[in-house]
């Protein structure tokens, strides 16, 4: 069966879908996107993702393509045509058709397109063996926290990051990791997390935020702060996580391995406890 998406009020067959050349997420990249996981068939993180878009939507001026909770349905109307029983859904709101100019076009609607992805997030082979990362000099806007489509410096990073053969790049400024090519950054010293405080230089991660919260039930002691990758290095463990890794072990940096070269045990716990809170969240969705 061909994939099922949706654009501006349509949902099509992805062979047929089409979006305007004028629409200005194409020639400016002047829009906002989300990616939000799929388990046993149903949104997870979902409060905390509309809160997000929100904030971004906002932070550009661009208005909302339908209500709250239109764009929930449109997601899981999405989840059950293609069947998506564990995977994502990404999702993009742009300002929206009109002819080229700078300034913002006056009285443009905004266009929404979405689509699903499957991918194994819960029992993903990765986290046995752990990943592998490699900096990069972070090349970005100064408005990381609004999750823009604008992403050509993290795909460079990327695209380094694979040609050195590892799965994720760790973004560097200023002689301190910001965070991952497409996921938060943490590394683990003496049973304490340590990950970049929220400002405009690093984008307020959902996984990042869940994780915090764990932690804290746990007691697992945690310091907001910068820190180097020569920290890094040193550390017992280090992580990466993000709407498609939920949590990663990192045991590897520009090929030199962290500890033992191995996932740690507090990582470990981390991830296993976010899995039973999606697991839970699944259970009791609407």
């Amino acid at each position: 069966m061909n994939r099922i998406v949706y654009v501006n009020g349509e949902y099509a067959p992805e062979e047929t879908a089409k979006i305007s050349i004028f629409d200005r997420g194409f020639i400016f990249g002047d829009g906002v996107y989300e990616v939000v996981p799929v388990v046993a068939g149903k949104l997870v993180d979902r409060d905390y993702f509309l809160e997000r878009l929100d904030s971004s939507l906002s932070a550009l001026s661009i208005t909302w393509p339908c209500s709250q909770r239109e764009y929930l349905d449109i997601m899981q109307e999405l989840i059950s045509r293609n069947n998506l029983k564990e995977g994502f859904v990404y999702s993009q709101v742009t300002r929206g058709i009109a002819d080229r100019d700078f300034a913002f076009p006056v009285d443009t609607a905004p266009s929404l397109v979405a689509f699903t992805s499957e991918m194994n997030l819960l029992n993903n082979p990765l986290a046995e063996t752990g990943i592998a990362v490699t900096t990069s000099e972070d090349i970005r806007w100064k408005r990381r926290d609004i999750k823009t489509i604008n992403l050509l410096a993290q795909c460079l990073a990327k695209q380094d990051a694979h040609n050195k053969g590892a799965h994720e790049g760790w973004m560097v400024e200023d002689g301190f990791v910001t965070e991952g090519v497409s996921s938060s950054a943490y590394i683990i010293i003496e049973k304490k997390i340590i990950t970049r405080p929220l400002s405009n230089l690093i984008l307020p991660g959902i996984r990042r935020r869940t994780l915090i919260e764990i932690a804290e039930r746990e007691g697992i002691e945690l310091e907001q702060r910068l820190f180097t990758v020569e920290e890094a290095l040193a550390a017992d463990e280090a992580f990466i996580s993000s709407a498609t890794t939920i949590a990663l072990a990192v045991v590897s940096i520009d090929g030199e391995k962290i500890a033992d070269g191995k996932p740690g045990e507090i990582t470990g716990k981390l991830r296993k406890l976010y899995i039973e809170r999606m697991l839970e969240e699944a259970r009791n969705a609407e």
